[in-house]
């Protein structure tokens, strides 16, 4: 892949300059932040303004770290897959419609590197983005409930963040056989729903991105995760699919 490097580091800039690197990193830090509080003190307001009948019936119960874990998750797995559309759904359409794409394959580069370099970028940006947000909740979780295992918890932001680039290449994959950026993200919503729906089947659902908020779960509460190789294996296979399927549509493009 020649020009691979050269690429990269264009596009690692370009995530700087477009200040969308900071964007998502703080959003992903403000839900890492209402993550732990949510779970501590929503149960105590709800409790406040509905008295103590709801209590009674065991509507309300005290929360636990748990609690604190899948509020990260939710708001992660949701808010994140949405971030991951947003950054992929013009890498290559936009470049396309405006000519920029034509010109820089001009020079000595490959298409290859051209398309790698920019799913590499977004993947990255994500990568930050998931470390600034684990850190936070980690903070804010060990504060307001306790401890929880190091390793397990770095361990679920990986699967958090494996996850989000798999949305991400899918949605990288469309927008390389469209030339709009709408419809790269449209076809990364429908990626987004198609593996949504799936993932509630039996057996073929648990090798989804969405199921591997359950074995991350375990890990960062210091539980066993049986059976995590197949899962992992398959989305990683997903994202190098859709890498190689866009190459292959990319390479017969006119410019």
């Amino acid at each position: 892949m020649s020009g691979f490097g050269l690429l990269l580091r264009k596009e690692l800039l370009e995530q700087t300059r477009t200040m969308r690197l900071y964007v998502v990193a703080i959003v992903f830090a403000l839900f890492a932040i209402v993550s732990p509080l949510t779970a501590k003190y929503l149960p105590e307001i709800i409790k406040a303004l509905a008295g103590d009948q709801l209590s009674l019936v065991g509507l309300i119960s005290t929360p636990i770290i748990a609690d604190a874990v899948d509020q990260f998750l939710k708001n992660l797995t949701q808010f994140g897959a949405l971030a991951a559309i947003l950054l992929a759904m013009g890498t290559v359409a936009t470049e396309k419609d405006r000519g920029t794409a034509a010109f820089i394959l001009t020079k000595p580069v490959s298409r290859a590197a051209f398309l790698v370099a920019k799913l590499v970028a977004v993947a990255a940006n994500l990568l930050v983005a998931t470390v600034v947000a684990g850190v936070l909740a980690y903070y804010y979780t060990l504060v307001l409930f306790g401890s929880l295992p190091v390793g397990g918890f770095v361990a679920m932001c990986a699967l958090l963040w494996l996850s989000l680039v798999v949305y991400a290449s899918l949605t990288f994959l469309g927008s390389t056989l469209t030339s709009s950026a709408a419809a790269g993200a449209g076809i990364g919503v429908v990626f987004l729903v198609v593996t949504g729906i799936v993932s509630a089947l039996p057996t073929v659902g648990r090798y989804m991105p969405e199921t591997l908020v359950v074995p991350a779960r375990a890990l960062a509460l210091g539980q066993p995760a049986s059976d995590l190789a197949g899962p992992v294996a398959v989305n990683v296979a997903i994202v190098l699919a859709a890498v190689l399927l866009a190459w292959l549509s990319f390479r017969r493009q006119e410019l």
